[in-house]
């Protein structure tokens, strides 16, 4: 049974999330907290391998109460609870960069409440189970899985284009990985990280504070420049095609594809299409599969895949796939990942 403590100063939602995660038989809502003070205490009191927090709250807010939790217990799985508004966006950035593991959307006001729970469970029960799987594998001393043989040691031809899908706990390692790219870096950098509208947008403007290269969301129609990174919108798939000598952004509201819109695999499946062997896809952490039909086609293609290692991973659920499949041809800690592929770029 995995416990949660659920933290809002609403009544309303405190019910609205409990009777969500409840619809999942092996979650239990161990107690609810109406601030960040109160949810201090009954952590302390309860010890529950999860917490669900919000962000805005009196006596103490989330993220306040954040830094608080992750200094008592640096491994406790906490999501925050957070607004789809440009404010909510900032606030949640904020959340995960001090540590929070993930976060999920408020439903809009306008959802009838049997559709806000049914939403609600659908964004948290899975998450909740992903992150307490991990931190329970991590406190029995579970070992790292090791990897299948590699598709093979190093790329036949030097990279023309770096392709970065991610999902849970990628905000804070692309933030790290594009932080150590070097501004003359020769190729274009396109990035998928699952992400709702709003969000993308402020997550492009806090890549570009931390990198050496410019960092933006991807418009529509937009050629692509080395040295840049392109962060796919959200809710829109980016994919990459080729008009005469040029590689242009294409952003469209295709169907989701592994229940994703931005999808991993639409992005390394058309840049496996047009860059064949001098495309390069890195799966960094992340919930679910995303990422391994990519990876299937960057490699059939004659390119390269790199798969974040299960110890440095938040989920190793698509790094994990992509490795499990036989795809990856390096796995890598993140913090190894940046100079490696400096060194294939560069020949």
């Amino acid at each position: 049974m995995i416990s949660v403590l659920v933290v809002d100063d609403s009544a309303t939602v405190r019910r609205i999330v409990t009777t969500a995660l409840e619809t999942d038989p092996g979650v239990a809502v161990v107690g609810q907290a109406v601030d960040g003070e109160h949810a201090l205490d009954l952590a302390q009191e309860l010890a529950p391998d999860a917490v669900v927090l919000d962000i805005e709250m009196p006596v103490l807010d989330g993220l306040a109460a954040l830094r608080r939790l992750r200094a008592a217990n640096p491994r406790l799985p906490v999501i925050m609870f957070s607004t789809l508004t440009e404010r909510g966006a900032m606030k949640t950035l904020e959340a995960l960069s001090l540590g929070a593991s993930d976060y999920v959307t408020k439903p809009t006001g306008t959802d009838s409440l049997s559709a806000s729970v049914r939403e609600i469970a659908d964004q948290l029960v899975p998450k909740i189970r992903a992150l307490v799987g991990t931190a329970r594998s991590l406190d029995s001393g579970g070992q790292p899985v090791p990897p299948p043989p590699l598709a093979r040691p190093s790329p036949a031809v030097a990279p023309q284009v770096l392709m970065v899908g991610c999902s849970t706990g990628g905000p804070d390692a692309l933030a790290s990985l594009v932080s150590e790219l070097p501004f003359n870096l020769r190729v274009p950098v396109v990035v998928v990280q699952h992400m709702p509208p709003v969000f993308t947008a402020m997550f492009a403007s806090r890549l570009d504070r931390v990198s050496a290269l410019s960092v933006s969301e991807a418009v529509d129609g937009e050629p692509l420049r080395a040295g840049h990174v392109y962060v796919a919108p959200g809710d829109r798939h980016l994919s990459l095609h080729r008009v005469e000598d040029r590689v242009l952004a294409r952003i469209d509201a295709g169907p989701p594809e592994n229940f994703c819109r931005p999808s991993v695999d639409v992005l390394f499946r058309s840049g496996a299409h047009v860059y064949g062997p001098a495309a390069l896809g890195v799966v960094l952490t992340g919930m679910g599969h995303d990422g391994t039909a990519g990876a299937r086609a960057v490699q059939t293609t004659g390119g390269t895949v790199l798969a974040q290692d299960q110890a440095s991973s938040v989920v190793w659920g698509m790094p994990g796939a992509v490795v499990a499949a036989g795809l990856a041809h390096e796995v890598l800690a993140l913090d190894k990942i940046a100079a490696r592929l400096v060194e294939l770029v560069r020949g």
